[in-house]
């Protein structure tokens, strides 16, 4: 089996039926030479706090595939569904909601 066939094996992947979701408006992103650490947050109006209600660490590798994965996939949606509008950098520019670089 050649590097390129090892890569599309397939892989099963067990989705537990008690699994939560979550709902996150708010990513706050940090790194470290070995990892990269996304907290995802839920922030409520007119509460002057945010909970995180999940931590993903990633290595810099597995953290650059899901950029491209999320990149890909956002374009496949945009040729669906049409242009995802983003808000005026100015809108928010008194408080820190959303998803920061």
């Amino acid at each position: 089996m050649n590097k390129q066939s090892a890569s599309r094996q397939k892989l099963n992947v067990e989705i537990p039926a008690d699994l939560e979701a979550v709902y996150a408006n708010l990513a706050l992103i940090t790194h470290s030479p070995s990892e990269v650490v996304i907290d995802f947050a839920r922030v409520v109006p007119n509460v002057p706090k945010a909970k995180v209600y999940a931590r993903i660490l990633l290595t810099p590798m597995n953290a650059k595939l899901l950029h491209k994965a999320l990149g890909d996939n956002l374009q496949k949606f945009e040729e669906q569904f049409g242009e995802i509008k983003l808000p005026d950098a100015n809108v928010h520019e008194d408080r820190a909601l959303g998803f920061r670089k």
